[in-house]
């Protein structure tokens, strides 16, 4: 993926699903660095008070076999929404909204956090 800088968001909207650039470094261990897409996970009226989202990075090192990814396409690539690398952010740390999931795999990832986070 190509390296974005990130602008500030000012007053724009932040909604569950959006596909968007974000800052994830600096890291420790075995999380996803560096700057690149991401899924906003969390609800929507949490996105409106807080000052973070709860997000799940993508990548477009594929894994087919790995049940915690749930592969998608991005503008005209292939990348897995890697699910077991979902955190909370800072907002200011999001930049510029590249699309958003569409309803059949909104609906699959919700599955996913519920199967692996959910009772």
């Amino acid at each position: 993926m190509e390296s974005v800088a990130i602008a500030p968001l000012a007053s724009e909207e932040v909604k569950r699903y959006d596909v968007r650039w974000a800052s994830l470094d600096p890291v420790e261990g075995a999380e996803m660095a560096k700057t690149r897409p991401v899924v906003i996970v969390s609800l929507d009226v949490l996105n409106e008070r807080l000052g973070t989202v709860t997000v799940c990075p993508l990548t477009t090192q594929l894994h087919p076999a790995w049940r915690t990814r749930i592969a998608v396409h991005v503008g005209r690539r292939e990348a897995e929404i890697a699910v077991d690398q979902i955190r909370t952010i800072s907002k200011a740390r999001l930049g510029k909204k590249l699309g958003a999931l569409s309803e059949t795999e909104a609906r699959s990832l919700r599955r996913l956090i519920t199967e692996m986070y959910g009772e």
